[in-house]
């Protein structure tokens, strides 16, 4: 009795011959038609950009496009948190000469309430020599 497999090789042995046809054409075509020597052909920059994008962004397109989208909802979310009083701040006038009066009068009157800003001169440190233990004097307090 014959196997399944045999039975099979039997019916399909006609059409290897057309197969191996096929295979020694499409082989052919692919060596003449090589994506390397295309490229060299091109000048410029072109090449390189279309190795890059083959090789680095399309074939992980869908990591491109969440990190796309990430970034753009991080701008939204950075434009959205701004504050409206800076813009405002922006936007308003100079101060009047009479503002300018008031600010140096209050800094005059707080400089003459917290004192000089001048540096205090600190007292130098009184130098400490150790003396041995026979010959400290012990102070004993009476109450």
């Amino acid at each position: 009795m014959k196997t399944p497999r045999e039975i099979l090789f039997a019916r399909h042995e006609n059409v290897e011959p057309k197969l191996d046809a096929i295979r020694r054409e499409i082989v052919g075509q692919a060596s003449r038609l090589s994506p390397f020597e295309k490229e060299k052909s091109e000048t410029g920059a072109t090449p390189v950009l279309l190795l890059l994008w083959r090789e680095l962004i399309f074939p992980c397109r869908r990591i491109w496009t969440g990190l796309a989208a990430v970034w753009i909802l991080i701008f939204a979310v950075n434009f959205s948190q701004r504050d409206p009083a800076e813009m405002m701040a922006r936007k308003s006038p100079a101060p009047s000469p009479e503002m300018i009066l008031a600010f140096r009068q209050q800094e005059k009157l707080l400089a003459e309430l917290i004192g000089s800003n001048e540096p205090r001169i600190a007292e130098p440190q009184k130098s400490f020599s150790p003396r041995p233990s026979s010959e400290r004097r012990f102070e004993t307090l009476m109450t």
